[in-house]
């Protein structure tokens, strides 16, 4: 138990790793602190300070519990008339410079703005009194898989945390200063012309309806499988709605990927649903394609792959066939068809 620590939280015990921080002792433990810029997956940056606590004893002080780890013997109050005064204060202004379309988001019922809402008790009285915002800012549409609307970003930075700690890109920065600054990406020009890869890594962690998928629909079921357009072994969740694929999401416990996607995982998946998508073997008649059963179309194949040997012949294989798939196809081609004439249509 030497990397155990005990300390007390609002009364409960609790037991933490050594080097976790409040926030996440608490977490762990069931109790919620109000937070927004914090992810797990990311460095702490203190920047909502909505997650602020009081400590008791000789480190008795306010501090911001993702960024304070934890000791033994610590005593820690998430809730105070003071810092509750605090958090209203703070998600009021917060509430003040955002759009409060809630129906129209897509992230209604799912806003981690909206939790810290209910949880603080936000008065609609003291709402009245604050300056709201008159003009909107223009909604980025540019990406073709998703949107940005800075009128529903609070400025939490995990997108930007994410395309630089994690994706490296470092596609997007906090732009301009005081009441006029948003995130963008150089220049301030559109998402599109910015150096960013499409990979949907930031849209996962928002924590509000800034960045959307475009054309989302909620899934009634997800399905576990990994992913067809490489070899990585990227696990997905594929989110199921009427028998069609509506969304793709990286699945935390694949040891391949660890939740990570790229545009090909997450956007990719479309093709499944595509009307011209073939569905069974065709074979050309009279100038024209006919569908055929698969006996007759792998004898017409038997028929014609006897006609054919050595160099004459030629293989390609496919990322969305498994490993063992791919293997026969190049044992079939240089053990059977007697060349090396194969070539594999996956580029990394």
């Amino acid at each position: 138990m030497a990397d155990k620590i005990e300390l007390t939280i609002n009364d409960q015990s609790v037991m933490a790793d050594k080097g976790m921080t409040i926030l996440e002792a608490a977490l762990r433990k069931g109790i919620y602190i109000p937070h927004l810029c914090h992810h797990s997956e990311l460095e702490p940056v203190g920047a909502c300070r909505l997650c602020q606590v009081e400590i008791d004893g000789k480190w008795k002080k306010t501090v911001i519990a993702c960024k304070t780890q934890v000791k033994d013997g610590m005593i820690v109050r998430t809730e105070t008339p003071e810092i509750n005064e605090m958090r209203q204060i703070a998600v009021e202004l917060l509430i003040a410079d955002h759009d409060t379309d809630c129906l129209a988001c897509a992230q209604d019922t799912r806003c981690a703005l909206q939790r810290v809402a209910d949880h603080v008790g936000i008065n609609k009285k003291r709402l009245q009194r604050l300056k709201h915002r008159e003009e909107k800012l223009p909604i980025d549409d540019s990406n073709p898989f998703f949107s940005f609307d800075p009128n529903r970003c609070v400025l939490c930075g995990i997108c930007v945390r994410t395309c630089d700690e994690l994706q490296k890109v470092q596609a997007i920065d906090y732009a301009y200063r005081g009441l006029g600054t948003k995130i963008a990406g150089f220049g301030d020009k559109p998402r599109i012309e910015s150096s960013c890869e499409s990979c949907g890594e930031c849209i996962v962690r928002c924590p509000v309806g800034a960045l959307t998928e475009k054309d989302y629909l909620k899934p009634t079921h997800q399905v576990k499988t990994v992913c067809t357009f490489c070899g990585c072994g990227c696990g997905l969740l594929l989110g199921v709605r009427d028998n069609r694929i509506v969304s793709a999401k990286g699945d935390l416990n694949n040891p391949a990927s660890k939740g990570r996607l790229c545009v090909k995982g997450r956007f990719g998946f479309r093709f499944v649903n595509h009307p011209d998508r073939l569905k069974a073997p065709l074979v050309r008649r009279n100038g024209e394609f006919v569908e055929v059963e698969w006996e007759e179309a792998l004898d017409i194949l038997t028929e014609k792959f006897s006609q054919y040997n050595g160099n004459s012949f030629a293989a390609i294989a496919s990322a969305k066939c498994t490993n063992e798939e791919n293997y026969l196809l190049q044992k079939f081609t240089r053990a059977v068809m007697g060349t090396n004439n194969i070539d594999h249509c996956a580029r990394l």
